[in-house]
């Protein structure tokens, strides 16, 4: 399942909301098969990183193109410091996130300055546990 992770970009991200009722969020994301870690590029305002502050239980779905086959992991979010500097630990992430979704930026000095402008963090989770239907 993790190998599925692995392969897709593009998954919905569930959060928890203060009343208990699931908050879902179209996301791009990057799985580092080496650190077992999956990247999330959210802005501090957003109500995804409001939940996952105060409860840090998180869900990824991922789909198939057709749609039958799909994986969900959860785990346990950590976030990192809102972006200060274009040259802090928070941007240097978000290079790290961007590269595994995207590959190369045409322009570094200007991703990381809008890092910086839209007040961007990253949401990082270990998969602890997954489940979900694979179809050959």
């Amino acid at each position: 399942m993790l190998a599925f992770l692995a392969e897709n970009r593009w998954g919905v991200l569930a959060t928890v909301k203060r009343d208990g009722r699931p908050q879902l969020s179209n996301v791009g994301y990057a799985y580092d098969r080496a650190e077992g870690l999956v990247r999330v590029s959210v802005t501090a305002d957003r109500a995804k990183t409001r939940n996952l502050e105060r409860d840090p239980r998180v869900t990824l779905h991922v789909a198939s193109r057709d749609f039958w086959t799909w994986v969900a992991v959860e785990g346990t979010a950590e976030l990192t410091p809102v972006a200060a500097d274009p040259h802090d630990a928070t941007v240097e992430e978000l290079i790290t996130y961007y590269r595994g979704v995207s590959g190369e930026h045409e322009d570094w000095d200007e991703y990381r300055s809008a890092m910086v402008a839209d007040r961007r963090l990253v949401v990082r989770f270990r998969p602890d546990h997954a489940y979900g239907q694979i179809r050959g």
